[in-house]
């Protein structure tokens, strides 16, 4: 129940000791602070992992073809393989319950030229799929789709640094780029959070590129997105049959290693989720580590103000207090003061963290944050032992009789 005269008495107590109330604040305010502050860190350093490991599709098998070091069935080692359009129609064919969406990649090495300004970049000639592959993000126009794989279409999907390095400040969408001595019409702009050198890629149509190349219908790689249900031991039963069903198929010998080198991301993944996990585990730990020191650091300074209030207990219960308002009293002064002094601190680390963005990608923490739900939770937890640790002094000290506590040095 609300008491307007506690709440004078208590606001007297505290104009009157300034000191001792900043020390008991101060000390919640600065560990809520830090936990805020550590906690941000571990999450910035995640999200550098995470950037680092899991910017590409994590459902992903590269199926490259190699020379064979065995000789099989009449053909002689050392062979090349070479991948084809009906590569893909077969995976499609015959592993469609496994597969999200397939796509065949080209890479070369070509000059680009617009107008006046021209440069060396990355194109890559694929199909529809390989956007989901690299989890592009179309800043403007699309990607390259299934209409402009069938009629070969000369239109190309620009990174966000090739538009800086040709256009400036023109607009790219519907203008034209030499790639290898063809006009491209630029349909789309993407960014990529793989870095710079994924943002000087172009992407042209796969087909297009092998009419390029006088019709060929060779491509250099195979990208298969399987679905995320069939899990980790689903991809790697996938990954098995299909590379038994390529070998058989380019009749390489079934022991040899080098026909078909095949990278299922389902084994990266699986190591980098336990990375992720454990660190993950540290993070808690410093945070809890954390929170363990500022429960103690409140403990001891709550010890200390009710042992230097005895003997003005002493005097309240000699003036006809009873123990039960004395406690009461105690409690109510320090979950007032623990819970001010605790949002601030919450509010103080939140407000720095947000003002650190990408300051310190170069020490491996990017964006470091905590969520408002982890940062209440732990001012709350500090609330309630600060509490805890006024309670069981005050109790102590109520009990004391008042010519006892008076003598109290």
């Amino acid at each position: 129940m609300f008491s307007r005269d506690r709440w004078q008495e208590i606001f007297q107590t505290i104009s009157k000791n300034k000191l001792r109330t900043f020390l008991s604040g101060f000390t919640v305010a600065l560990g809520i602070f830090i936990f805020v502050i550590l906690f941000g860190l571990g999450n910035g350093l995640k999200n550098t992992f995470e950037s680092f490991f899991l910017n590409d599709a994590t459902n992903l098998i590269w199926v490259f073809p190699g020379r064979t070091s065995m000789p099989y069935k009449g053909y002689k080692s050392n062979r090349q393989i070479e991948f084809k359009n009906d590569d893909l129609e077969d995976i499609k064919h015959n592993f469609s319950i496994y597969i999200d969406y397939v796509s065949p990649a080209i890479y070369r090495n070509q000059k680009i030229k617009y107008a006046n300004e021209y440069n060396n970049y990355n194109v890559q000639a694929v199909g529809p799929g390989f956007q989901f592959a690299e989890k592009t993000y179309l800043m403007a126009g699309r990607f390259i789709n299934d209409d402009d794989t069938k009629h070969k279409n000369k239109y190309t999907v620009i990174g966000r640094l090739v538009r800086d390095d040709l256009f400036g400040k023109t607009d790219p969408l519907g203008e034209f780029v030499d790639i290898g001595g063809s006009m491209f019409k630029v349909i789309g702009v993407f960014q990529d959070d793989g870095g710079d050198n994924e943002e000087r890629r172009v992407y042209i149509p796969y087909t297009t590129k092998q009419l390029q190349e006088k019709n060929t219908d060779k491509i250099d790689q195979v990208v298969i997105g399987f679905k995320p249900e069939i899990g980790y031991f689903g991809a790697i039963m996938f990954e098995e049959k299909l590379r038994q069903f390529l070998k058989d198929k380019h009749q390489i010998d079934p022991n040899d290693q080098r026909g078909i080198f095949i990278r299922n991301v389902a084994d990266d993944l699986r190591q980098n989720q336990q990375f992720a996990s454990v660190l993950q585990i540290i993070v808690t730990f410093v945070g809890l580590g954390t929170l363990m020191a500022g429960i103690i650091g409140i403990s001891n300074i709550m010890v200390f103000v009710v042992k230097e209030r005895t003997k003005e207990l002493g005097i309240r219960k000699a003036l006809g207090a009873t123990p039960r308002s004395v406690i009461a009293m105690i409690l109510q002064e320090s979950i007032f003061i623990t819970t001010i002094a605790g949002y601030i601190g919450l509010f103080a680390g939140i407000l720095i963290l947000n003002s650190l963005g990408v300051k310190l990608e170069h020490y491996f923490i990017k964006n470091p944050y905590i969520d408002m739900q982890t940062g209440v939770f732990a001012t709350v937890v500090l609330i309630i032992f600060g509490a805890i640790a006024g309670y069981i002094p005050a109790r102590r000290a109520a009990k004391i009789k008042p010519i006892v506590a008076l003598r109290d040095e």
